[in-house]
């Protein structure tokens, strides 16, 4: 199946490229500069609403993408339904982690620690095997930032994240340059309760979020909003199988995060009440002059002043404007302003003793 789901790479641009590329219209180049503005970086609303972290909106469907958003890889090419599995059988979990863009910048982005999280599964009876995974449908860089389109007074984002589930793991891949370790082993009628569980968490959280923000690297630090990525994917999905009754192994896991730093966030509004015929204009214009060096397609010298101009915002003015459940927040950045890390989150606990885990 094309995702787990009715509708169609933190740090999750997918570890390989889909076959048939589409348009070019949404292609990035700022993979770069993000790791280019981590390490500058480290070198140089209304109170009633603000609960922290903010929680992640969920929605009752997923919509159909906007035809002006084309992916350069083509989302989940070989996806597949998931089985249902008999009840008696003993599946294989496995952790899978590679870096992300292997297939265009080989294992550069491993040394660095940014990596891409999928699960796999192994059926004992059919002894066939399975990748599960959570990503962009249209790379990472159109999650990120938006398109200003000039037919368009508002920016116009191309941002969807779903699960991509597909026959077969491939082992040399996530051996060579990543993790490929059993880490449960589960009955098929927990995998089944599982599936179900993965087509509602893909039917009602439909988009992708790059950014953690907190106050502060400390441990601690009050968190102002959670990132929502392939990891995240990964994590709710332990989690889901712990509370069905799976025990887990005693293994280290690490996960990719890119942190932003902030003083409180301040609400700014939604589209309508920031972009409409009684918007701010003023606000509208600092938001989109904030976003307009990220646009795509820029030549070597465009993309070099761009990079200055992302410094100079975020680094000396201090300014980021977030783009969080379709409504705008203002940041006001702090030191070290941008961080990738690469943590321990452990695996969990067993929730639930009463269920028969095989």
């Amino acid at each position: 199946m094309a995702q787990v789901g009715s509708a169609g790479p933190g740090a999750c641009g997918r570890r390989g490229a889909g076959a048939g590329a589409g348009p070019e219209r949404t292609t990035w180049r700022w993979a770069p500069a993000l790791l280019w503005l981590a390490t500058a970086a480290a070198v140089a609303g209304d109170p009633s609403r603000r609960q922290w972290p903010v929680p992640y909106k969920r929605f009752s469907f997923r919509p159909e993408p906007d035809p002006y958003c084309q992916a350069k890889y083509t989302f989940c090419p070989t996806g597949s339904p998931i089985p249902v599995m008999k009840d008696d059988d003993v599946i294989e979990v496995f952790r899978l982690q590679a870096p992300v863009w292997e297939f265009k910048y080989g294992d550069l982005l491993g040394h660095l620690k940014i990596m891409h999280d999928a699960i796999g599964f192994r059926s004992t009876l059919t002894e066939k095997n399975y990748t599960m995974e959570w990503y962009e449908l249209f790379q990472l860089g159109n999650c990120t930032f938006p398109h200003l389109r000039p037919e368009m007074n508002a920016p116009f984002w191309c941002n969807q994240g779903a699960a991509c589930f597909f026959e077969g793991i491939d082992d040399s891949h996530w051996k060579e340059n990543g993790t490929l370790v059993l880490v449960a082993t589960i009955s098929g009628g927990m995998f089944n309760r599982m599936a179900k569980w993965v087509k509602q968490d893909n039917e009602t959280g439909i988009y992708y979020e790059t950014w953690t923000v907190q106050a502060s690297p400390e441990r601690g630090a009050e968190r102002w909003f959670e990132s929502y990525d392939c990891s995240k994917f990964v994590l709710r999905t332990y989690e889901k199988l712990a509370e069905l009754g799976a025990d887990f192994k005693k293994i280290e896991t690490n996960y990719t995060r890119i942190f932003l730093y902030s003083g409180e966030p301040t609400y700014l509004g939604n589209e309508t009440s920031v972009f409409g015929p009684t918007g701010n204009k003023t606000l509208a214009l600092a938001i989109k002059k904030f976003y307009y060096p990220f646009k795509p397609h820029l030549s070597t010298k465009e993309f070099l002043l761009s990079l200055l101009q992302i410094f100079d915002a975020v680094v000396i003015h201090r300014e980021f404007y977030l783009f969080y459940n379709f409504e705008y927040w203002f940041l006001p950045m702090k030191y070290p302003f941008i961080k990738i890390t690469y943590e321990e989150i452990p695996l969990p606990n067993r929730k639930n003793r009463t269920l028969s885990g095989l």
